[in-house]
């Protein structure tokens, strides 16, 4: 029998090892899906609608609905116009 004990050989058996195309794919797709999660929260507390932070950023509605449900690649840049200009919050990255 084949036992997965941690999260990283579930990715490495479903997904392949880092650096694969497959893995590669799940990352981004992972990423893009987090950062919709947390600007849709961070609107959310806001309390503003998509259609207002499309608004305040010269965005589109339906843009701001596509990365709230992980469907579009987002640029930093425009993570941080949506974040610093649309919600007035900061963005801040941390590596580790």
């Amino acid at each position: 029998m084949d036992t997965i004990s941690t999260f990283e050989e579930h990715l490495d058996k479903y997904h392949g090892k880092q650096g694969s195309e497959s893995r590669a794919k799940y990352d981004a797709d992972s990423l893009a899906f987090r950062l919709g999660v947390m600007l849709q929260e961070a609107r959310k507390e806001a309390e503003i609608t998509q259609e207002e932070l499309a608004k305040r950023t010269g965005t589109k509605k339906s843009y701001i609905s596509r990365i709230e449900n992980g469907k579009s690649d987002i640029q930093l840049s425009t993570f941080y116009k949506l974040i610093a200009l649309g919600l007035g919050k900061t963005l801040n990255i941390s590596i580790g």
